[in-house]
């Protein structure tokens, strides 16, 4: 019996010794901190980068906007509108009477009627001359009138150029537009340059024609009273009104 109860309790041993003893060629699992941390900070690392790189793709796309922006041109244009008024005012300078705005011609006419030319001839191109020049100033006033009133008429145009042309820059998206509506208010500047211009030359000249006529007027006047006051011909002498009884 002690030998059998004693090989009972060996054998129980051994079989808690072989479930409870792992076989060689188990591995147990072992948690390395230092390696857990090292991995989490590559990770932090790389997602950092993405982070970056989708910044950067999103700094590229509002560049590429911004620049489309600047690039855009303005949707408005007065070119036509301010060709128009400076044509209108181009076409009454052009319609100057009798004497026109041109070097050649106003050297013509003075050579003609005004200066010494106004007090030769006879009696009857005098007369020719000093009417010619009274035509000429005449004509010059009323084309001076027609001009300040072509000028005054494109104010109105003018007013609302300037108007669609500072909303449009003030509502600008970029720098082109900017720049255009810019360009186009120095043209419209321009051209109220160019009536005012205009304006002054077309009154300089019927004062100046005006001035000049009376000139020419009083030299042909001269010229007359000293004809009339060295001719010959006229003899003083006593004259019977009534005879005596």
């Amino acid at each position: 019996m002690n030998k059998l109860r004693i090989f009972a309790i060996a054998s129980a041993v051994t079989i808690s010794l072989a479930i409870a003893t792992p076989p060689a060629s188990a591995q147990l699992l072992v948690f390395d901190s230092n390696n857990y941390t090292q991995s989490a900070l590559t990770a932090a690392r790389e997602l950092q980068q993405i982070n970056n790189q989708i910044q950067m793709l999103n700094n590229q796309a509002q560049s590429l906007v911004n620049q489309a922006r600047n690039l855009a041109n303005l949707p408005l244009s007065n070119l036509t509108q301010l060709q128009s008024s400076i044509a209108k005012t181009q076409a009454l300078i052009g319609q100057a009477q009798n004497i026109a705005f041109n070097v050649q011609r106003i050297e013509q006419a003075y050579s003609a009627n005004y200066g010494g030319a106004a007090g030769t001839g006879s009696t009857s191109a005098m007369l020719a001359s000093a009417q010619a020049r009274w035509q000429n100033s005449v004509g010059a006033f009323e084309d001076s009138l027609k001009i300040q009133a072509g000028v005054v008429g494109n104010i109105s145009s003018n007013s609302s150029a300037m108007s669609s042309l500072v909303s449009a820059s003030q509502s600008a998206t970029g720098a082109l537009q900017a720049a255009q509506a810019g360009n186009q208010l120095l043209a419209l500047q321009s051209q109220q340059l160019s009536d005012l211009m205009a304006v002054v030359s077309a009154k300089s000249r019927a004062d100046a024609l005006e001035q000049a006529r009376t000139a020419s007027a009083e030299a042909q006047g001269q010229q007359q009273y000293k004809a009339f006051s060295t001719r010959t011909g006229y003899v003083p002498g006593a004259v019977t009104m009534f005879s005596g009884n």
